[in-house]
């Protein structure tokens, strides 16, 4: 995936207007990329699962529009506008959009995998 912003140059957007809804499914568009950090939009059609699933890097979701629910470890946190979750690498997690729903994923690196 190619990033939207151009590296090493300063950038700013607003994320809302880059939202896209695909008719069924995910749309990710990478939103800026360096070699500590990814930043991913994420767009969810209404009910729309992701499986439960790891990576390795740590991982924040901040939630731009929508509602959703993420089961982290086991545990079903409520997705709205506002919300911020942070998962240290290698957590179980799976997401559901109960409404069309939007948010930027962060990847970070993970100390422990060092």
């Amino acid at each position: 995936m190619t990033a939207i912003a151009p590296n090493n140059a300063t950038f700013t957007t607003h994320l809302k207007t880059l939202i896209e809804y695909p008719a069924d499914g995910v749309l990710r568009q990478v939103v800026l990329q360096d070699k500590a950090c990814q930043y991913i939009l994420i767009c969810l059609a209404a009910d729309k699962d992701i499986s439960e699933h790891t990576a390795p890097r740590n991982a924040t979701v901040n939630v731009i529009e929508g509602r959703g629910i993420l089961t982290l470890e086991g545990e079903e946190i409520i997705l709205e506008p506002g919300v911020f979750a942070f998962m240290p690498g290698s957590t179980r997690h799976a997401l559901k959009a109960e409404e069309n729903l939007a948010f930027l994923l962060t990847f970070s690196e993970n100390p422990k995998a060092s």
